[in-house]
């Protein structure tokens, strides 16, 4: 209520609501709409039904796309996710329909796990979303993730973008990103993107957005989610694709048509993103709030920074610990990993501890150059375990 009232006070026509939980909350969208302000991002309606990961789910399937076994009602108790566990054989996966960001979701690998995880579960979406409709699926073992973004007008024109592979995860959230995957085929990419785009179509999507698929080793891909907004990763495609994405998406919100067609877009080079986090890694990634006395931000050809932060600013305690993100682009995956390698070593914040160190670790490692990795490869693998030795 109070950003609607300060955007009537100021006159203003039209929200970017960024990519924090606003963006997927379709009250948020439909008071704007309701006050005559446009939402740049997806209808209400759409955010209503693709912010459900039940509702995103029954459409994915509607339209033939592939999706990974599981329940397609929110469950009513424990004993409920029990049987459906035994059902689908483990490991299972108990999510928050209304979940995001990595939260609301717990594994299970036994019976015995089922039922504290399934009021785990519970109490946190409740908390985190105002949502505590739960279900429960297959987990597939080792899988890469992999998602595909979208462009969709107001005219029912929808073009996918590619790939990026976001696999490399700790506790389900995200810490560095690449685009192409090192695994995709161009048969592949052209399977999942058609799938993305006829998710996109079943539900009337318009805007930005993205498809989530999980791989397994046979390349096999099942749909996962559809996040409805902008994503962290987004600098990914544009520097891979040469396409403003949140310039794409005020034209699309302003009711101009998509100017590309799916011909148009082409990958170019390969482009890999670090998560900058305010974070101590040997202290099992405990936030680090407080001042930065100094700042060194690397630049040159191909090397991108989106960050708020400069020398003096004073990192709360209340929000996401990310502190900028590192983009490098390379004509080649070889060049982009050289480039990183480089831009980590010249990125200097001084006064809180940071995961720069970290993700100079990771991309030196010999699956990371390999491409041999997938979404729980990190919390299987002690990155600092030669640091933690020297302590």
């Amino acid at each position: 209520p109070d950003i609607i009232d300060l955007a009537k006070r100021r006159n203003v026509d039209a929200i970017h609501p960024g990519y924090g939980f606003l963006s997927e909350n379709a009250d948020f969208a439909r008071a704007c709409e309701e006050n005559g302000i446009t939402f740049i991002g997806p209808p209400s309606d759409v955010l209503g039904k693709m912010g459900d990961k039940l509702s995103a789910k029954q459409i994915a399937i509607d339209c033939g796309v592939p999706v990974v076994p599981g329940c397609k009602e929110p469950l009513k108790s424990g004993e409920e996710a029990l049987e459906k566990a035994i059902s689908f054989g483990f490991p299972v996966i108990l999510k928050a329909a209304a979940g995001g960001g990595g939260r609301g979701m717990r594994l299970c690998n036994a019976p015995e796990e089922v039922i504290p995880a399934f009021e785990l579960v519970k109490s946190e979406a409740k908390k985190a979303f105002g949502n505590d409709d739960i279900f429960i699926e297959k987990y597939l073992v080792e899988p890469k993730h992999i998602e595909v973004q979208i462009l969709a007008d107001k005219y029912g024109n929808v073009r996918h973008l590619g790939e990026r592979d976001c696999s490399l995860q700790r506790r389900n959230q995200k810490v560095l990103e690449e685009s192409p995957s090192p695994i995709m085929t161009e048969d592949l990419r052209r399977r999942m993107g058609e799938a993305a785009v006829r998710a996109a179509k079943a539900c009337g999507y318009a805007n930005a957005g993205t498809v989530e698929f999980l791989v397994d080793k046979d390349l096999n891909f099942y749909f996962m989610e559809m996040n409805a907004r902008i994503q962290v990763e987004h600098p990914v495609t544009e520097m891979v694709t040469g396409v403003d994405l949140v310039k794409a998406q005020i034209n699309i919100a302003a009711g101009l048509p998509l100017q590309y067609k799916q011909e148009d877009i082409k990958l170019s080079g390969h482009v890999i993103e670090c998560r900058i986090n305010a974070e101590n890694p040997l202290l099992d990634f405990r936030p680090s709030p407080g001042r930065i006395k100094s700042l060194f931000i690397p630049g040159g050809p191909g090397i991108r920074v989106d960050t708020a932060v400069y020398q003096g600013y004073e990192i709360p305690p209340y929000y996401d610990s990310m502190i900028g993100k590192l983009i490098v682009h390379g004509k080649n995956r070889e060049e982009a990993i050289a480039k990183m390698t480089w831009a980590l070593s010249e990125f200097i914040v001084d006064g809180v501890a940071t995961n720069v160190d970290f993700q100079l670790k990771l991309i030196r490692r010999p699956e990371f150059l390999e491409g041999n990795y997938d979404n729980g490869f990190l919390n299987r693998t002690d990155i600092l375990a030669d640091e933690r030795s020297k302590e």
